[in-house]
């Protein structure tokens, strides 16, 4: 246990220019302490006393403001980043080395009991406000952008985005990117480009619009003219 403490803090560390020591992770890290305290419900679940693993993650979610059901399946080295209103469900399943930024829901959409909640394999990020719902299947090294909402099956490596999410059919990166998406360097490269190009054809379509619009009043108006003329 205490192996596994130290190695995610170092992970924090190497993840948030923000944290300058473990003993600063430690005491000051909300999303630190959230996996810390489920860590010790999910081993009261797996042994039959479900009200004490619930009453220790309700204790969880009141002190941190993160929201983790203690059934739920969370590897080694998962960073939860600012973590405030993330919730994460009994059913959930987190490979290692996951990043989870705040508002993120590992939701179900069945009241169904068994399997409902989606699994993330390892080196997974999921950006601030992103929903991914369902039984699906997020894979190793896959991108979640923010605010997206997944409700299928996203291969190992790729990049989503949008509401439902999509493919922004992004070269792959190994390295760690904040948010989930690739803000290095020119953002008018790789997947960014795509929704700056998408915001500079509406800013045009809506000049256009603009135009005729303007139009259609001087129109209407030089009618309006001269029907009170009686011409």
């Amino acid at each position: 246990m205490f192996k596994l403490i130290r190695h995610d803090a170092a992970l924090i560390l190497a993840r948030d220019p923000a944290a300058r020591s473990k003993f600063e992770v430690y005491c000051l890290y909300p999303g630190f302490h959230a996996l810390l305290l489920h860590r010790g419900a999910h081993g009261l679940w797996r042994r039959g006393f479900k009200f004490s693993a619930r009453l220790v993650a309700y204790f969880a979610r009141i002190w941190t403001g993160i929201e983790i059901h203690p059934g739920a399946l969370i590897g080694r080295g998962v960073f939860i980043d600012h973590g405030t209103g993330l919730v994460i469900g009994e059913t959930a399943e987190i490979g290692d080395n996951v990043t989870l930024y705040q508002g993120v829901t590992l939701g179900g959409v069945t009241l169904n009991q068994g399997k409902r909640h989606p699994t993330l394999e390892n080196d997974v990020i999921v950006g601030a406000g992103a929903q991914v719902l369902g039984p699906i299947v997020i894979g190793r090294g896959a991108r979640i952008g923010a605010n997206s909402v997944v409700t299928r099956n996203v291969a190992a490596g790729d990049t989503v985005t949008g509401i439902p999410a999509h493919s922004k059919n992004a070269k792959r990166n190994d390295k760690f990117m904040a948010y989930g998406l690739p803000c290095d360097g020119d953002v008018t490269n790789g997947a960014v480009s795509h929704d700056v190009g998408l915001i500079a054809d509406c800013h045009e379509r809506l000049a256009v619009l603009s135009d005729e619009v303007a139009s259609l009043r001087q129109i209407l108006s030089a009618l309006e003219q001269k029907q009170r003329s009686g011409g």
